[in-house]
């Protein structure tokens, strides 16, 4: 349908078998990755303090935080944001 270049953001039409349709969100997350690797590297694991960023989480997940609510509970942030799982959105190392 469309695409937003400055963010990645694609909204993609599906038309089911059963007639149904959804409209989707899908952003390529490399270029963030990518960023994100490069400046967990340049911290030389310095250990971050208050007001240090610490990940960078792509448009499309943190609308899925949004509508799941996580957004305003800090303790399910701070077990995502710790999962290794995730640690590619991460920009610098430690535990938050």
């Amino acid at each position: 349908m469309d695409h937003d270049p400055t963010t990645g953001i694609s909204h993609v039409f599906h038309l089911e078998a059963d007639g149904t349709a959804t409209i989707t969100a899908e952003q390529d997350f490399a270029p963030i990755v990518e960023l994100n690797k490069q400046e967990y590297n340049n911290t030389n694991n310095a250990r971050y303090s208050e007001w240090d960023k610490v990940a960078s989480i792509p448009l499309t997940i943190y609308n899925d935080f949004v509508k799941s609510g996580m957004v305003n509970d800090q303790a399910a942030l701070k077990r995502w944001l710790n999962d290794s799982e995730n640690r590619h959105f991460r920009t610098r190392p430690g535990q938050i």
